[in-house]
């Protein structure tokens, strides 16, 4: 019997080419969800076929159908709940024994499967022959043969999904003997028909098997469904324990031997192998990639290309990409009431903070395309296995996993990374304990927005040693992040799911430029449309916390004071002049509009035809505003221009000096004098502390800010004077526990949105920002109160916390916490 609409889901082990399947099946028709309660991915689509709505679910790769991981977990819930028409086991054909692992596992679930024999291409340059018909006969299932990357094998596959879904090829799949088990495998089953009504709902046999394997899910599921659940499974713990005793061996382990054993039986009518043993060129290329010596060599050659072309290159597309945005300030602010001379209508102040707040972040898309095209290839290659395996045994010392690589050096393990790429890149971190626990460490590392404040106060307070403090600042985030995710993983964490660590070298393989490309652009719109939601009710928050209660009466009479005297100062200047009248009433504005109008549009114009075309359009637009602004040779223009340059910069003055005015009594303004006597130790006084505050918008802010709080008395005066005046009591000491609270600064307000994303929660989200501002805040207490009481100059302290630092890392390296699982 026909039907309308199938539901097929894809499943195989990580390296088949199971996403090069299903965008082979699917096309463009498909789209990227949540699996709910976790953060992996779902991958759907859909094609049509005589008529018939195929609906394809890509399940993550997978090697077992057990629940160590989120991957295995949802995927083996999908095919239990959701009950799909057929299931695609896609393999490696050239690793066959392997993969029919997890074939026996889907078909201990009683679901149709179709065995896609992927990557034909690679099994028959290694000269193997598979007898698909015996292969078939063997396993009681239809059996097609594809290599998905050269366009092999689409209509077959399709042809047996429709069969297999319409019940036109009925299966009688072979059934693993367990052998000695079996008669326990019957006691289990007897005590779930007895006891449960489970029978009508999941494979009984199935999750026999998973009880004896102490499948936890499986004994949640009882637990959840079953009245006396206690009572049923601790009889099922008395077989087990039986099994176990009689048999010497555990229940897990003879299971995975029976399905070898099985997976042997299964190969060898049906596989042939090369007479003589042909070396795979990947094992050749492994000789080198994977070597004791040049494997971390080349690995840090990959990385460094990596970030060069994603970080730096991606920065510099930004400024072909940056126009655009600017662009859309510019149509946003010509939407707008026209600010005053110094009002500033607070609709206006509004809008373009919220622009400019996306913006920031829509900045980063060309390095997120790069970043994520670059991944896809690295995943697509085979070299990501490589590249965690060559690192996973420095870094699971520390609770981390060879895949926390990639983020960490994206990141800035060193200085000039991003947080923000670096955090999304952890999407590929199987193990949810490490995956958390590098998301938690990422903000720690040196993103490049925290080196101006680095350079500052170097400069200022370290110039004769400036080598010396940036090799210090460069290193010892690394120094912290270690220990940190080591705590990390053996407390708030420990319960956190992990998973065995199974390492699988794939043979290498030639990227696919449609896969990399609709890779990259998929992540690349699911980061717009999932981060400017929450990128505006954010930025609306520190708008109101900058901005309000605002400047006093008293004040603004002040500053009104100011205006009135530098336009009286303009006009006496400009008295007698033919631009007089031009220029007066609400003209003056008007010029001063169309002065910033041009000024901003002649930044963004590139060439010097297009700087003509502006210059016309402006000249049209009117012309004697266009003369003052470029007088030429015309002598009395270039009077007025002299003149209204000077009155632009004394506006620019009053309304800076009432942005340091706003910001220093507005809610963070007073947030940070009222956290004084909590930062005093740590050496902070209100306007560090103002200037910290400020940086979780971006961290570029903390020296922006500071530029607003210490005034320009001298035209060109350099910041490093002006806070060195501003600032005489600070010290080497001060600088240094500044500095290491930017290390361990919370995540900046994109990088907050990043953790969001990837955690799936925002009480992790929120716990990422507090603890790493108490850690923080205790580190740099304990610079610079440790430092004054022991008497200590800024460079005397940074040789003894480095040493402390390094010290405490090694020692964290080598505890070994208990493990959770027997």
């Amino acid at each position: 019997m026909g039907t309308d609409k199938l539901l097929v889901s894809l499943a195989g082990q990580p390296n088949c080419g199971k996403s090069t399947v299903f965008n082979a099946l699917t096309g463009a028709k498909q789209h990227v969800a949540n699996y709910p309660g976790v953060t992996v991915d779902k991958m759907v689509g859909w094609y049509h076929c005589n008529g018939t709505r195929v609906e394809v679910v890509d399940l993550p790769g997978t090697y077992s159908m057990t629940s160590y991981s989120p991957e295995e977990r949802v995927s083996r819930d999908f095919i239990l709940h959701e009950n799909p028409s057929v299931v695609i086991n896609t393999m490696d054909a050239s690793n066959l024994k392997r993969c029919l692992y997890l074939t026996f596992q889907l078909l201990e679930m009683e679901i149709p499967v179709i065995l896609n024999l992927n990557m034909m291409d690679v099994a028959k340059s290694r000269g193997m022959a598979i007898d698909r018909a015996a292969l078939s006969r063997q396993l009681g299932i239809p059996v097609v043969a594809t290599s998905m990357k050269q366009g092999r094998g689409k209509k077959e596959l399709i042809d047996a999904v429709q069969a297999v879904g319409n019940r036109k090829a009925p299966q009688t799949p072979v059934r693993v003997d367990y052998k000695e088990m079996e008669s326990y495998l019957r006691d289990i089953r007897d005590l779930l028909k007895s006891g449960t009504d489970f029978e009508d709902v999941y494979p009984i046999r199935w999750m026999a098997i998973k009880l004896m394997e102490g499948d936890e899910e499986v004994r949640r599921l009882i637990r959840e469904k079953v009245s006396r659940a206690e009572e049923l499974l601790a009889r099922v713990t008395l077989i087990r324990e039986k099994f176990e005793t009689d048999l010497e061996e555990t229940a897990e382990m003879y299971v995975a031997q029976c399905r070898y054993m099985a997976a042997e039986a299964v190969c060898k009518p049906c596989l042939t192998m090369p007479a003589t043993a042909k070396r795979p060129l990947s094992d050749k290329i492994d000789n080198v990639v994977c070597h004791k010596f040049l494997g971390p060599a080349v690995m840090v050659g990959v990385i460094w290309l990596l970030y060069y072309l994603s970080i730096v290159q991606g920065y510099n597309l930004t400024n072909y990409t940056w126009p655009w945005l600017a662009k859309i300030r510019n149509l946003a602010a010509a939407a707008m009431p026209d600010p005053g001379f110094i009002d500033i209508p607070l609709i206006r102040a509004f809008t373009l903070w919220l622009v400019d707040s996306v913006n920031a972040l829509l900045n980063y898309i060309p390095i997120f395309f790069i970043l994520f095209a670059l991944i896809a290839m690295l995943e697509d290659s085979g070299y990501m296995p490589r590249m965690a395996f060559i690192m996973d045994r420095l870094f699971n010392r520390f609770g981390l996993h060879g895949q926390s690589t990639l983020p960490m050096v994206l990141g800035g393990i060193y200085v000039g990374g991003c947080a923000v790429p670096g955090v999304m890149s952890c999407r590929g971190i199987p193990d949810e304990r490490s995956r958390l626990t590098t998301i938690f460490i990422i903000p720690m590392l040196n993103c490049l927005a925290k080196v101006p404040l680095y350079v500052l106060l170097i400069n200022i307070y370290f110039a004769e040693h400036k080598a010396m403090a940036m090799f210090f600042i460069s290193t010892i985030s690394l120094l912290m992040v270690l220990p940190v995710s080591k705590l990390l993983t053996m407390t708030i964490l420990r319960n956190k799911e992990t998973a065995p660590f199974v390492m699988e070298m794939p043979p290498y393989h030639m990227p696919t430029i449609r896969g990399v490309l609709g890779r990259a652009i998929e992540r690349v719109w699911m980061f717009i449309r999932k981060i400017t939601t929450i990128v505006v009710a954010l930025a609306v928050v520190i708008f109101i916390l900058l901005q309000f209660p605002g400047i006093s009466r008293e004040s603004i009479d002040n500053y009104n004071v100011g205006k009135d005297k530098a336009i009286a100062n303009f006009r006496e200047k400009i008295a007698d002049t033919s631009y007089e009248q031009a220029l007066e009433g609400k003209n003056l504005m008007a010029m001063i509009l169309f002065w910033e109008s041009y000024k901003n549009k002649k930044v963004l114009t590139r060439g010097p035809e297009a700087g003509k075309v502006l210059k016309e359009k402006f000249k049209a637009r009117n012309p004697v505003f266009f003369t003052i602004a470029q007088p030429g040779k015309d002598k009395v223009a270039k009077k007025v221009n002299r003149a209204f340059k000077k009155l632009v910069k004394a506006r620019k003055k009053i309304l800076r000096e009432m942005r340091k005015e706003r910001i220093d009594q507005s809610f963070l303004g007073r947030l940070g004098k009222a956290i004084v006597p909590a930062t005093q130790w740590a050496g902070f006084n209100w306007r560090v502390n103002v200037a910290l505050l400020s940086a979780f918008a971006a961290k570029e802010s903390s020296v922006a800010t500071l530029g607003a709080l210490y005034e320009q008395d001298d035209a060109g005066e350099s910041l490093e004077n002006r806070m060195a005046k501003g600032e005489e009591g600070f010290t080497p000491l001060h600088a240094l526990a500044l500095m290491m609270f930017m290390v361990l600064y919370p995540p900046c307000l994109a990088t907050s949105i990043a953790v969001k994303l990837l955690s799936g929660s925002v009480k992790w989200m929120m716990f990422s920002m507090t603890y790493q501002m108490l850690l923080g805040i205790i580190v740099s207490t304990l610079i610079f109160t440790g430092g004054s009481i022991l008497g200590l100059t800024g460079l005397q302290a940074m040789v003894a916390f480095y040493g402390l630092a390094l010290t405490i890392t090694i020692i964290m390296g080598f505890i070994k916490p208990k493990s959770e699982h027997a």
